[in-house]
């Protein structure tokens, strides 16, 4: 027996619609919608945004994902304007530890960490 995936529950914030559409740009797609709840996936990385609002736990919760470029990445967000469409926030390029990372803050709050593998 072996463990699979780990598909986190996201909070929304108090926008399920606007988080919806932030992650549709974002390049995630829905593999299945049910009252409240979305399955986005892009490439290999799956989660679940709930239509959850507590500003606290949002504000506290921290993702990492791994990409293949991360500017590349951080030139798409900016050329597409998310960071004004939706009032995300995104961080410049740090070298960390474990590798070239850049950081946004979603419309619920939470911390994304995309880092470069």
């Amino acid at each position: 027996m072996k463990f699979l995936s780990l598909e986190p529950f996201v909070p929304s914030g108090s926008n399920f619609e606007g988080s919806r559409g932030f992650f549709l740009e974002l390049g995630f797609h829905i593999n299945w919608e049910v009252d409240g709840y979305i399955g986005f996936q892009r490439d290999e990385c799956r989660f679940i945004l709930q239509k959850f609002e507590n500003v606290d736990f949002a504000q506290n919760f921290m993702l990492s994902v791994k990409v293949t470029d991360v500017d590349q990445f951080r030139k798409d967000v900016l050329d597409k304007q998310l960071p004004q469409k939706y009032g995300i926030r995104i961080g410049e390029i740090t070298k960390e530890p474990y590798g070239l990372e850049v950081n946004i803050i979603d419309i619920a709050g939470v911390c994304w960490h995309f880092v470069e593998q």
